[in-house]
Order: C-alpha cells, then sequence, then structure tokens
C-alpha cells in the first residue's frame, strides 16, 4: 500500500520528486519507491530525518508508527544516565564495572586507550567473558594511517599517538588468541571513543587541542523508543567492519 502521508507532503511542498532526489543524494526512483512503499520499503534512519527535515514535517507525520520529535526526544534524555564533565573524573569501577555485566556484547572502540591496557582487572574480564561465549571485540587505530597522525596533532602529541597504540598492543600481547577475542585495526575518524557492554555504553567524546581524559563522558543505557544509543551502537558495526583483523600485537612491516 503507497504512502499517501508522504506523497501528500511531497506534493504540498512543492518539490519534485527529482529535486527531493538530489537534495537527498538518491535516485529518484528510490524516492518513488518510498512512496510506493512496497514491501514496507522505507528509507534508511538518515534518510528519513533528512526527508522530514526537506518536507518540514514530523516523522509521525510521514509514518504513522513513528514517533513524534518530543517523544524521541524524551526517549533519548531517559537513555542518559549520567554526563561527566571529562573522563578523569568518571569513577574507576565503572569502567570495569560496565564490562563485568557483559552476556552479548563487549566492545572497544578506541585510538589507543593505553590506560585500559594497563589494567589487570580488565584483562581478567577479557579472558572471563571470552569464556563465557561473549565475543570480545577490540578496535583500535591503525597507527600507521593518516587519521591517527591527524588526531596525534589535534592532541598536540603528534607521533606519540601511534607510539601509545603500539605499546597498548604490546600490552595486550597475552590475550591474543585467546578463543573469542579478535583484534581489529581501524582507519576512522573517530569522533569518540566508544564502550559498549550489551545495552550499556560509555562514549568519550574527543574534543580538539585536549587528549580524551579530559574531554566528556556519557553514561549511556539503551531504553524503548530511545535512538542514541543506537546511533553509537550502529557506529561501532560500521567501524567493525570496515577494520582490518590482526593476530598478533607486532605489526607487518614492523622489526622482530
Amino acid at each position: 500500500m503507497a504512502n499517501e502521508r508522504l506523497r501528500g507532503a511531497i506534493l504540498a511542498s512543492g518539490l519534485t520528486v527529482e529535486q527531493l532526489a538530489e537534495r537527498l543524494g538518491v535516485s529518484a526512483r528510490t524516492v518513488e519507491r518510498w512512496v510506493e512503499a512496497k514491501d514496507q520499503r522505507r528509507p534508511y534512519r538518515r534518510f528519513q530525518y533528512a526527508l522530514a527535515n526537506l518536507l518540514q514535517r514530523d516523522l509521525s507525520d510521514l509514518w504513522s508508527d513513528e514517533q513524534t520529535t518530543s517523544q524521541t526526544a524524551e526517549a533519548g534524555r531517559a537513555e542518559l544516565v549520567r554526563l561527566y564533565p571529562h573522563r578523569a573524573v568518571v569513577p574507576k569501577e565503572l569502567w570495569t564495572g560496565l564490562y563485568s555485566g557483559a552476556s552479548r556484547h563487549f566492545d572497544l572502540v578506541v585510538y589507543a586507550g593505553f590506560w585500559l591496557s594497563e589494567d589487570p582487572l580488565f584483562f581478567r574480564l577479557i579472558r572471563e567473558k571470552a569464556d563465557a561465549g561473549v565475543p570480545v571485540r577490540m578496535m583500535l587505530g591503525d597507527p600507521d594511517s593518516p587519521q591517527v597522525a591527524q588526531r596525534g596533532e589535534d592532541e598536540g602529541i603528534g607521533p606519540a599517538m601511534a607510539g601509545k597504540i603500539r605499546n597498548a598492543l604490546a600490552n595486550y600481547a597475552p590475550i591474543f588468541g585467546v578463543p573469542g577475542v579478535e583484534f581489529r585495526l581501524h582507519s576512522t575518524t573517530l569522533y569518540n571513543s566508544l564502550y559498549r557492554a550489551d545495552d550499556e555504553m560509555l562514549v568519550n567524546g574527543h574534543v580538539h587541542g585536549v587528549g580524551a581524559y579530559l574531554a566528556p563522558v556519557l553514561h549511556l543505557s539503551q531504553v524503548p523508543g530511545g535512538e542514541l544509543f543506537s546511533t553509537y551502537a550502529e557506529s561501532i558495526e560500521r567501524i567493525w567492519e570496515g577494520s582490518r583483523r590482526i593476530t598478533s600485537p607486532r605489526l607487518e612491516g614492523e622489526a622482530a
């Protein structure tokens, strides 16, 4: 059944399907399929919001089963457990407490995260969760990538950023090869370091000119109808898919 709400909003906007498609960066046929709604087809989330913005409508005006903007915003506020002004004031036990509850997801997305690589309790948690069948996914920055070099410049430490990654990998040497633990290197411009355990997450922002330990941290907990947690969770999946697996802390091309 066609989405008459969407069709009517497009007509009322005065924009043609071709104009909408051009502004959204998709084909006109794609927009037509959204209107036709065959097989309940609808845009990806980012296109839903972009389309609603262009048409100056609420999502619930275009898709009847969507929450209103105010409902989504309220759910997002419920997802925020606490905001810390910078990582240095986050209670140390929160990091390990977060991962100790993991039963389905144990994800780490950082450039170096060197401080955790020196924590014996974190190592013990990795082994315990892997033994329990929880997939442990460790994503660190590729020390040879331009993104890591740029982050080093942004923090004011230059090449030391790549050195921190190599040192962290060396620290993790004892858990390379542990069944259920996988290390990958990414070449992503990270705007946040992400620490996920099931439906809880710590999001450490990256701020130009300061180290991550001085940047804010969001403690999030997923709730029905919320989109804040899922936004970061989807980012983790994209980074994972675009990263390359490594089986040793000794990277290709480095001296033995």
